[in-house]
């Protein structure tokens, strides 16, 4: 996806957009259950570099960071 994609949660696990394919939004929904509960945002990184990096689905390579931030309304 494209720098600054969205993806949207809510605090039944539903969501709509994208920020990557893989298994990363796996990764981002289960981390965003986190901050939706906290409140704390944090910065999420994904990479080749990493070892979790074919688990997650970036074989092709790349680095992604994804900000995870609860918004209140």
């Amino acid at each position: 996806n494209h720098v600054g994609s969205h993806l949207v949660i809510d605090g039944e696990g539903n969501f709509q957009g994208s920020v990557s394919g893989g298994c990363v939004e796996g990764a981002v929904i289960a981390e965003a259950a986190d901050v939706i509960a906290s409140g704390t945002p944090r910065v999420l990184e994904f990479g080749v570099a990493d070892e979790t990096a074919w688990r997650v689905g970036l074989s092709c390579g790349g680095r992604i960071r994804v900000y995870v931030e609860r918004i209140d309304g």
